[in-house]
């Protein structure tokens, strides 16, 4: 493994170092977030630390249960349960954006909790609401939310957002975004010089370090591609359900697979797009054209992506994984099935962060007929 690749593989197993390293230099200014929504350059800008919030599988989310109901996405009530237990350390404010119900009552029970219970000492919360229509009515509605979301920030920060380093940040940003899909490119190659689960855990690593350090360690990793092993298996595109750690892509990589490719928020949906100059209203469209995923985006866009993606990188099979209490997937798997063309199998009501009973069964009939290495797309 090159050294650039064992770094980024640590912060993205031990998503908290980076954050502790960060509150002992700065004395605080962590903030939270939840979703792919949230404007992060508003939160480098003010010279903060943006930390993207994930669950635990398989730890218990009693606390989250209580306050969520059972009958919500896990990964929420998962997040909640951290967040609750401290397991995130002191944040000095959390910004959710409404990407999902999930995250839409997450961020009312944490502004509840918060109003009611002071002694769990809960930050102060933010929801910023990105809708995604191709309006110039839209654009404006985003932008005057990112306004809020600024001064929001500005308050926690203690000091005002510049418009300088507004558009320094969104530079930093725009360049680890054209990192990341230099190192997808790395799993896409014949053969894959990266697995699916290491570069789900390279992103994960960008999503908790500051900018700067991600980038480095970006470009460390992209020179020393030479240096990667060499990685054979059934190329397969994953569709579905969001995945805030690597546990399904291990487990499916376990049984043969080798991910090359998924349309999820945490994978390569994070860096699909680019903002076309750096300044607030260039920032509010490229979150507003941000996407497309499974929770806002309409079944004929999100089958018109899956097919693309998967042919550029060469995926020989389509999976479908969607968790219990994550309904949206479900509804675009037909299209996404006959758009592709590709062999596939549907996973649904899967445990979050798992595997159920039947799936290895339906993985291992999809492999079957599927042997030939597909040749890279034209």
């Amino acid at each position: 493994m090159s050294a650039a690749l064992a770094r980024l593989t640590s912060h993205g197993t031990d998503r908290r170092a980076a954050a502790d390293e960060f509150r002992a230099r700065h004395h605080g200014g962590v903030i939270g977030y939840v979703g792919a929504d949230v404007p992060v350059e508003y939160i480098t800008a003010a010279g903060l630390l943006p930390l993207r919030l994930s669950g635990t599988p398989g730890a218990p989310s009693t606390a989250g249960d209580r306050c969520l109901g059972t009958g919500l996405d896990p990964a929420a009530r998962s997040v909640l349960t951290r967040l609750l237990d401290g397991d995130f350390g002191p944040l000095d404010g959390i910004v959710v954006s409404r990407d999902c119900e999930a995250s839409l009552r997450l961020f009312y029970a944490l502004r509840e909790l918060r109003r009611v219970d002071p002694a769990l000492a809960l930050p102060p919360v933010h929801l910023v609401d990105v809708l995604h229509l191709p309006h110039r009515t839209t654009t404006r509605y985003v932008r005057a939310k990112l306004g809020q979301l600024r001064a929001t920030v500005e308050t926690w920060a203690g000091r005002s957002i510049g418009d300088s380093a507004l558009a320094d940040a969104i530079t930093a940003h725009d360049r680890l975004r054209e990192l990341l899909t230099g190192a997808a490119a790395l799993r896409r190659s014949h053969p894959a010089r990266l697995t699916g689960t290491q570069a789900l855990t390279v992103v994960a690593a960008t999503t908790v370090l500051p900018v700067d350090r991600a980038t480095a360690l970006l470009e460390a990793l992209l020179t020393e591609a030479d240096q990667l092993p060499e990685h054979e298996g059934l190329r397969v595109f994953l569709t579905g359900s969001p995945h805030d750690t690597d546990h399904v892509y291990t487990a499916l990589e376990d049984s043969g697979l080798l991910v090359v490719g998924e349309d999820h928020d945490w994978g390569d949906l994070l860096s699909l797009r680019r903002t076309a100059a750096p300044t607030e209203a260039a920032l509010a469209e490229r979150y507003q054209y941000n996407g497309p995923a499974a929770p806002r985006a309409s079944i004929r866009a999100r089958a018109a992506h899956t097919r693309r993606a998967a042919r550029e990188c060469g995926a020989q099979a389509l999976v479908s994984y969607a968790r219990i209490r994550d309904d949206a997937p479900g509804w675009d798997y037909p299209a996404q099935r006959e758009a592709t063309g590709l062999p596939s199998v549907r996973l649904s009501r899967q445990p979050y962060g798992a595997l159920g009973d039947e799936a290895a069964e339906a993985l291992a009939a999809l492999a079957g007929p599927v042997r030939v290495p597909a040749e890279p797309a034209r």
